[in-house]
């Protein structure tokens, strides 16, 4: 159930990601070593979404098992709900680094609030967000399951991993520049929202900033 097969993107974040992990790794590759300064030498391999794998995205528990983690300490049941985050992309390093990316095309896509529906999901995921907020030590006043939920919640899931569990995980956030096939975004509107985003949430510098790297790639260069 946490393995979920996607079409052939045909515009979008979908469309981009999934021709970047399959046709253009090169382009995330240099980004994220170039961000984390790492070696030319380190090899990622990418296990989402992959063409022979029915370009499937994964969430829950799959997710874990897509990166061949284990998480021994504090288990994924006991931190989030079932329908956690769907990761847009996942890439490793040898059992040294696991990436989690999250991809978006335009400003409108970082909006979100949360959808959960009974009380012991809401309680959960309330939980979680408030032990990342205080860990973190990011904005009290905030609601973290409204307006930029997704954020928060990928950042829970970082907490969890790395925090709770010691796993050497990585946050990728994948921003898409001047798409043409729904929205398109300049490098200005992308910096604008994510500074507005990062005031309201508190999210500017943080115990995990080395940890969560933003990434942007023009779609110039991923048409051919």
């Amino acid at each position: 159930m946490g393995r979920q097969p996607q079409k052939p993107g045909n515009k979008g974040s979908l469309k981009w990601i999934q021709k970047a992990v399959n046709d253009r790794p090169d382009l995330l590759d240099l980004a994220i070593k170039k961000a984390l300064i790492l070696p030319a030498s380190a090899n990622i391999e990418w296990v989402s979404p992959l063409k022979n794998d029915e370009y499937a995205e994964y969430r829950d528990g799959a997710f874990l098992k897509r990166l061949g983690v284990e998480l021994k300490r504090r288990p994924l049941k006991d931190f989030w709900p079932a329908q956690g985050p769907q990761w847009d992309a996942l890439g490793r390093i040898d059992g040294k680094a696991y990436f989690l990316v999250e991809a978006k095309a335009h400003v409108a896509e970082i909006i979100s609030s949360s959808q959960a529906k009974s009380p012991a999901s809401i309680s959960l995921i309330g939980k979680s967000l408030d032990d990342t907020r205080a860990f973190l030590k990011l904005s009290p006043h905030v609601d973290l399951t409204k307006g930029f939920y997704q954020y928060a919640n990928r950042l829970a899931h970082l907490y969890l991993l790395r925090e709770l569990n010691e796993i050497p995980a990585y946050l990728v956030f994948v921003y898409f520049v001047n798409d043409p096939t729904h929205i398109p975004t300049i490098r200005d509107e992308w910096n604008g929202a994510l500074k507005l985003m990062h005031a309201i949430l508190g999210t500017h510098r943080h115990k995990f900033s080395r940890y969560v790297i933003d990434i942007f790639i023009n779609i110039d260069k991923l048409k051919n």
